[in-house]
């Protein structure tokens, strides 16, 4: 049997990957099957998966037991069941989203809180306290078995401190070490990172991003920003706010941005703005009424839209030519509009890009949703755990 191709432009390395995440997908799935049924589940050859398989034994990941089908001998195999649980979080500008995993990614349960604008930290970290007591609970585990938490924040995050770098985009979380207050009130390891470094990072593992060297992502929500894989690792900048292109100025004489700056494209395009645009005319919209009446054709909503792709799309231009990037994922709330946003945005960056003898960048949804960054958050975790074996690849693969 011939093993199936992996993810598009992969290397051997993530073709390996790749397969790996195929058979633990399938373990997951089936719950106990043996090493021959692997083989027909996922097109590997039986050498293959008996390879991975010893893989994935030597690093805990995964049980297995002699059994008996249709009289003849054979190796059923399992989810080990005692490794321990990672958490994700994203704390952003209106919402809360956690979830606990097992070290193979597998999100095992998951809560999501919408929040109050400007929420203040102390009290959204306390309910994390609490929604991790819940999930524990629930799960019937005890909280020595969390292993590590990854935090993602809708803002750049200065890695030597811990804290937001750029005051003001977060407000109530100005001075606060995220990091070390949750720490301290949970007693386990806690990383921070901007949450649109790690949608990219998500993406880049197991979403739209697979194989893509340099990839952008493009998150457009309340905020706008992106997020930079190259090589496979996220470039952060000197302190941490690369990507942040919501606050580039397109408008010397436009709106006070949040950051304090004027003209910023995120005060001019991000879903805030362009609400505030509709205010005279529609009334106060949610985003989820804005996406709506722009699908239902809305000539009003549909305009807004196309402008803000056009604003949006000049600025990504100028960091693909920056970046030279194999592939941009768009994502956020906004792109419920689908190709409304997505062809004029596609549009203006291809008409101010650098013209190349490659094919034209390719831009296209993300496949995680609003989970995103609760997703690459897990990612996160799981890099800091040590494992049995520590077998790369394996532990990054999350499941949605």
């Amino acid at each position: 049997m011939t093993d199936t191709v992996a993810p598009p432009s992969g290397s051997q390395s993530s073709l390996r990957e790749a397969n790996r995440a195929r058979i633990l997908d399938s373990v997951k799935r089936f719950g106990v099957i043996t090493q021959v049924e692997l083989a027909d589940a996922t097109g590997l050859s039986a050498g293959t998966v008996s390879v991975i398989i010893k893989e994935l034994l030597a690093a805990g990941l995964v049980n297995t037991a002699p059994t008996s089908r249709s009289g003849r001998r054979a190796n059923k195999i399992t989810l080990a069941r005692q490794l321990g649980l990672v958490g994700g979080v994203h704390i952003g500008q209106r919402d809360l989203r956690i979830a606990l995993a097992n070290p193979a990614g597998e999100v095992l349960v998951r809560r999501h809180l919408p929040l109050a604008a400007g929420h203040r930290a102390d009290t959204t970290l306390d309910r994390i306290c609490l929604f991790i007591a819940d999930m524990l609970d629930q799960l019937g585990a005890e909280h020595q078995e969390i292993l590590a938490l990854g935090i993602g924040v809708d803002a750049p995050i200065d890695k030597t401190t811990g804290m937001v770098s750029s005051p003001g985009l977060m407000r109530g979380w100005d001075d606060i070490d995220i990091g070390e207050s949750l720490q301290r009130r949970l007693y386990v390891p806690v990383l921070v990172d901007n949450a649109v470094n790690l949608r990219a990072l998500a993406e880049y593992r197991i979403g739209a991003g697979m194989g893509a060297n340099p990839l952008i992502y493009l998150a457009v929500t309340h905020g706008i920003g992106a997020g930079i894989i190259i090589d496979g690792q996220v470039f952060r900048g000197f302190s941490g706010t690369a990507g942040e292109i919501g606050h580039i100025s397109v408008d010397e004489h436009g709106p006070i941005c949040r950051c304090g700056n004027r003209g910023c494209l995120e005060a001019v395009a991000g879903t805030s703005a362009l609400l505030e645009s509709l205010h005279l005319t529609h009334g106060n919209l949610s985003l989820s009424d804005f996406v709506s009446r722009a699908n239902s054709g809305d000539v009003a909503c549909g305009r807004i839209i196309e402008d803000a792709a056009r604003h949006i799309g000049f600025v990504l231009a100028a960091l693909c030519n920056t970046i030279d990037p194999q592939r941009v994922i768009v994502g956020g709330e906004l792109v419920g509009v689908g190709e409304l946003f997505l062809a004029p945005l596609r549009r203006a960056t291809s008409r101010f890009t650098l013209p190349s003898s490659t094919p034209t960048i390719e831009v296209v949804l993300g496949q995680l949703g609003n989970d995103c960054a609760m997703l690459g958050a897990i990612s996160l975790a799981l890099e800091s755990v040590h494992l049995p074996g520590n077998l790369e690849g394996v532990i990054l693969h999350a499941s949605t």
